[in-house]
């Protein structure tokens, strides 16, 4: 390589780290954004689970006029409990914005500086790309800022699918803000090529659906997480209790905990198939970097533990009829097996796919 084209490579790298962090610079904005919906939400509208969950206790007694021209009292509203354990017949919450104008205008400036931050970071990957004239995910900094890239990308797709996700815009903002951080502060490695073995047209395929799932996977785990909470604030209600000022305002807000299930489970249950090729693109491209399919290296091992994991975890949900609390555990912990497989594996264990410095 010519000595201009190692300045320009160089002068492409100072340009993505340049773009990495201004698309963190309006995360930030973003984030407050979105803080800004949750504080001017109304919580004056949002009261419809606590309505559904305690109306057969509280409601008034509404009384009706008889054909005899006597009075009689209406039977207090009844609350349904589907068969399913942990599920509740009650509406979904109306949003972070808790129907408001104020909320509302926030939420949506919040989507609308997220969006930007998503082109500005994408835009980093690219010329990170560009600077290594390769795929960028061959060390732990370039597959985190890709991974936070697919995440806001996913999200942003099913917001334009009309989906029921803004509620999962500030977990997201916040966690990847939290992402970028460590990529930038401990994670960061300068522009470089790969070693032989891993150069190869198998990168763009394993490495990439690797990085999709994983970002997917971790939308469903958001919106697993918030199930849980919203879960117990709906059956403390449902028991007689009160919640807290805060859970009021805020849990009362997000989808039912049905809802929120029900959302995890396809989420999981869709990038399932593409998980299980994306073992078998590497064991592929491990026969022909290696000269083997399987060698039980940490990553290769524990890939594998994470598939069992969400094969057991839709497996309960289509066979064993498991749903709510159960099923969102296992979830949980198939997630936490990726992430170790990523974080864990890469820093604290030595293998073939150990990076290089982090």
């Amino acid at each position: 390589m010519t000595p201009l084209a190692v300045a320009a490579n160089e002068n492409l790298a100072e340009i993505s780290n340049y773009l990495i962090y201004s698309s963190m610079a309006v995360y930030t904005l973003a984030f407050l954004a979105h803080i800004a919906e949750w504080v001017f939400g109304s919580r004056s509208k949002v009261g419809r689970t606590a309505a559904a969950l305690t109306g057969a206790a509280k409601a008034p007694a509404v009384q009706v006029r008889t054909k005899d021209g006597g009075t009689a009292v209406l039977d207090r509203p009844q609350v349904v409990t589907r068969a399913a354990a942990g599920s509740r017949d009650v509406p979904d919450g109306p949003g972070a914005g808790g129907d408001t104008e104020q909320g509302d205008m926030y939420g949506r400036i919040a989507v609308s500086l997220t969006a930007l931050a998503f082109l500005i970071e994408a835009a980093g990957v690219v010329t990170r790309a560009l600077s290594v004239q390769r795929a960028p995910w061959g060390n732990m900094y370039e597959f985190s800022i890709t991974f936070s890239t697919v995440a806001v990308g996913a999200y942003l797709v099913l917001l334009a699918a009309k989906k029921n996700v803004r509620w999962l815009g500030l977990i997201l903002v916040t966690t990847v803000l939290l992402d970028l951080g460590i990529a930038t502060k401990w994670l960061y490695t300068d522009s470089d090529q790969l070693v032989p073995a891993l150069d190869s047209y198998w990168l763009w395929i394993h490495v990439s659906t690797a990085i999709f799932c994983g970002a997917v996977f971790y939308i469903g785990a958001a919106g697993t997480v918030l199930y849980l909470f919203r879960d117990s604030y709906e059956a403390r209600l449902a028991g007689g209790g009160t919640a807290g000022r805060f859970a009021s305002s805020v849990l009362e807000r997000l989808p039912s905990a049905a809802s929120l299930d029900k959302f995890a489970y396809r989420i999981n249950a869709a990038v399932f198939p593409l998980w299980t090729f994306t073992i078998i693109a590497g064991a592929i491209w491990a026969n022909d970097a290696w000269g083997r399919f399987w060698g039980w290296d940490p990553k290769e091992v524990w890939s594998f533990v994470t598939w069992v994991a969400y094969a057991c975890y839709l497996h309960a949900r289509a066979t064993a009829g498991w749903k709510g609390r159960k099923a969102a555990y296992l979830a949980l912990f198939a997630f936490a097996c990726w992430i170790w497989n990523y974080y864990g594996v890469n820093i604290l264990l030595n293998g073939k796919h150990s990076y290089a410095g982090v």
